[in-house]
């Protein structure tokens, strides 16, 4: 069963962590041992020989660079909004480095989709031996491309087939200018969230209040002009509500999970959940620990005292899937790695390749297979196709 993830931080660990994803995960954590200059270290979830085992074979990956609101502010920001500019161009250039490399390919139209869609399901139905050299550094195999002509799907061996990837940007601070969005739709920007923590440029996000300033309602109608999905992650509940008021295009929520079950406004209401469903949105689960689990305190909870698994994440798939009273709606978007690690994700979750051990989770609550692959892939790929219809 093909998974989407709808939220992963790729280039942000690449770039920021200096974690080379083409490598293992053992490969990864052993580099890390000792290392204490982030909280994840030797902790890591995500690479893409992980995501290819566990058939992650489509993702949402971001470019993230907010500036600096308060000095105090726990999460990190740039100085400006042109040192944020230039940190999202150098997560574009490690995406096409992945690009160049055959590790990744990215998803710009329904052409791009349906080609990537066809090359997996040409390729895991028909696995071919693998041409992986020995040693640590067979990740870095480079095979090339197929031609644009023909079938376009070309010949990999089921663990050298490239990620798909769709271009996301979580929170607009790095933004400029509007022109700076046009320019960023021709690299292939597809969605964008204007909000990430607390104030920003555009919007207000988690933890903070207000609606949109002038700034943020010119940029909500760029991104309808130019046909940008509206990711509403990360608003706060006043600009959540004026978005769904002045944005006209289409919406989704990459990674979001529901208030109801833990209370904080980084969740969704079921005001909310409703609004976005009546709007034809689907709603990604995220695995962050405190997102799932009521009264966690960030490095000081372990999954382990809590009793936190994988099946917690069920809880908020299937408190969507009520709201809407079918499966259409829900789907994953981890947000693993997303600056934590194994210390802030269920403790029966080793890698992001467990990411398909949700499917025996759905069925055991009574999910048909049917539903099951909505929620793995079906709904967001749905969404993009209408989107790009």
């Amino acid at each position: 069963m093909l998974i989407f993830d709808a939220h992963l931080d790729l280039a942000m660990n690449a770039l920021e962590w200096n974690r080379d994803l083409t490598r293992t995960i053992e490969e990864i954590r052993q580099r890390e041992q000792g290392m204490t200059d982030k909280p994840d270290r030797a902790k890591g979830t995500v690479c893409l020989p992980e995501m290819r085992r566990g058939r992650v074979g489509l993702c949402v990956a971001t470019q993230i660079a907010r500036i600096e609101h308060n000095a105090y502010s726990p999460v990190f920001g740039w100085g400006s909004q042109e040192q944020a500019w230039a940190m999202t161009q150098g997560q574009l250039a490690w995406y096409r480095a992945m690009e160049e490399a055959v590790e990744m390919v990215q998803i710009k139209d329904a052409a791009d989709l349906e080609k990537h869609l066809k090359r997996w399901q040409n390729e895991s139905s028909n696995p071919t031996p693998s041409p992986l050299t020995e040693g640590s550094n067979s990740a870095r195999t480079v095979h090339k491309l197929p031609s644009e002509e023909g079938a376009g799907v070309g010949s990999f061996s089921v663990d050298r087939l490239p990620i798909g990837y769709l271009l996301s940007l979580e929170g607009a601070d790095s933004l400029v200018t509007l022109k700076h969005l046009e320019r960023s739709y021709e690299q292939g920007l597809r969605a964008l969230g204007p909000a990430h923590y607390g104030p920003g440029i555009y919007a207000n996000g988690t933890d903070a209040t207000g609606g949109f300033n002038a700034k943020g309602r010119e940029l909500l109608k760029e991104m309808d002009r130019l046909g940008i999905i509206l990711d509403a992650t990360h608003f706060c509940d006043d600009c959540f509500w004026e978005a769904l008021d002045l944005f006209h295009g289409p919406i989704w929520a990459s990674h979001n999970n529901c208030r109801a079950l833990v209370l904080h406004n980084r969740g969704f209401s079921d005001e909310q959940i409703k609004a976005l469903i009546e709007r034809g949105a689907v709603i990604g689960a995220a695995l962050d620990a405190w997102m799932m689990v009521a009264g966690w305190m960030r490095g000081k909870t372990t999954p382990e005292q809590v009793g936190l698994k994988l099946e917690r994440i069920v809880d908020h798939i299937d408190h969507v899937c009520q709201i809407a009273g079918n499966a259409h709606h829900s789907g994953v978007g981890s947000d693993l790695d997303g600056a934590f690690g194994r210390e802030q994700t269920p403790a029966d979750l080793d890698t992001i390749a467990d990411l398909s051990r949700i499917r025996g989770l759905l069925a055991a609550r009574g999910y048909t297979e049917a539903d099951a692959e909505l929620i793995a892939s079906g709904n967001f790929i749905r969404f993009l196709r209408e989107t790009w219809k």
